[in-house]
């Protein structure tokens, strides 16, 4: 199905079928995930519109409906219509999307996503919906053929919203199908020519090592996190005809795209240098106004369209398409009576995708009941993107020859104890 200029904004995107529904479901299960630290239990999505909120169904208790029904307000700005407070007197996951549809019909310019909030405070994006139409007229015309989505990212973050709310709509696409709880080898099968593959890098990785050869036809989108050259090689080997890579965060949206793995990005039409600000772009809104935004990243310009991006400004890293800031991870295990000092980083390739730590117990402390114990600390403090998967114990942190903090190796040449 070729796409179709008028489609766009002709109708809502959230009347569009299935559109709100994901909304929706993905924010609500993200809320209780960071509600749940432990961990969280929760029906197969698509979810039916006759779900309980309550025991019966998701478990919602009285605090928890309160927390998710202020996040759905905040997304939607259903206070704009003055229908928020319907949420806490409805029971079902069916009539959170009457009073969600009933909000969007008498207000939908507006809608706020949140940073991941790995970091302790989650911040607040809004955005004039009018500026992300904006952004997917440009995506769309990057990728004009397409016939059916295939998401991996969860609709109600800003990336997965622009590709799996608005971008469809606009093209006219005939099904969003939703591939995060498939295998990679079922995602390669049910690919067929026009299919477009909305990922992260964390979710490509298992795609290019489990699905083997893939349809011819298919392109793929990337964001959230740099995309490794040897992987973008990998994917383009399997048959993969072109990945699309997205540079941009809550705050700003898109900023750059390119397609040739190594190459430098591009500004999308609407952004600019900020020749007062060495740290700041400028936006073209929809409305002609111009606005500067900060961005979180070192930028080396080729020119004033194509840079390359040199490394995060804010400390944050990407564990499986997610914000986490290794400094929150560390405070958290200082917590712990029997740690004196910690280090937390991001695994080498070789060594995995995750956090690892590095502590220092307080002297006199049995490291052996130390193991088991952070592993409790950990999992009921920190969500499942933040854990560190490898914990490594010695006397001091690493240092190099200069004093200054170093990385440490997760093999059994090391000469502290790993667990």
């Amino acid at each position: 199905m070729a796409a179709d200029p008028t489609q766009g904004k002709s109708r809502p995107w959230h009347r569009r079928p299935g559109a709100l529904a994901r909304f929706v479901a993905d924010l609500v299960a993200d809320e209780l995930t960071q509600l749940r630290p432990g961990g969280v239990s929760l029906p197969s999505r698509p979810w039916p519109a006759e779900l309980e909120l309550d025991e019966q169904g998701l478990g919602l208790d009285s605090l928890e409906r309160l927390s998710v029904a202020a996040a759905l307000n905040e997304a939607l700005h259903l206070h704009e219509s003055g229908v928020e407070d319907l949420l806490l007197a409805r029971t079902r996951f069916g009539e959170w999307l009457e009073v969600a549809a009933d909000g969007l019909s008498a207000f939908d310019a507006s809608l706020t996503f949140r940073t991941s909030g790995s970091s302790g405070v989650a911040k607040a994006c809004p955005h004039a919906l009018t500026n992300l139409w904006q952004e997917v007229e440009h995506l769309a015309s990057l990728v004009p053929s397409t016939r059916r989505l295939l998401a991996a990212v969860p609709a109600h973050h800003l990336y997965g919203f622009l590709f799996t709310a608005l971008l469809p709509q606009r093209l006219g696409c005939s099904e969003v199908i939703d591939i995060r709880r498939m295998t990679p080898q079922a995602v390669a099968a049910m690919m067929r020519p026009g299919d477009l593959v909305i990922s992260h890098p964390a979710h490509w990785a298992l795609l290019a090592r489990h699905a083997g050869r893939l349809a011819s036809g298919v392109q793929g989108v990337t964001s959230t996190a740099p995309c490794p050259e040897a992987l973008a090689r990998t994917l383009e080997a399997i048959g993969l005809d072109r990945l699309i890579q997205v540079y941009g965060s809550s705050e700003t949206a898109g900023i750059g795209t390119r397609t040739e793995s190594g190459a430098a990005f591009r500004l999308m039409p609407f952004w600019s240098r900020d020749t007062a600000d060495p740290d700041c772009l400028l936006r073209r809104d929809a409305d002609g106004s111009i606005r500067s935004h900060a961005v979180q990243d070192q930028l080396d310009w080729h020119d004033e369209h194509q840079f390359d991006i040199c490394g995060r400004m804010d400390g944050a890293v990407q564990v499986g398409g997610t914000n986490v800031f290794p400094a929150r991870v560390r405070q958290v295990l200082l917590d712990h009576p029997q740690v004196s000092d910690a280090a937390v980083r991001l695994m080498t390739p070789d060594e995995g995708a995750r956090l690892k730590a590095f502590v220092v117990p307080v002297p006199g402390t049995d490291t052996v009941a130390l193991t088991s114990d952070l592993w409790r600390w950990t999992e009921s403090r920190l969500t499942a993107p933040e854990r560190p998967k490898a914990f490594t114990v010695g006397h001091q942190l690493p240092q190099n020859a200069i004093g200054k903090p170093s990385d440490w190796a997760l093999d059994a040449s090391s000469p502290v104890v790993q667990f």
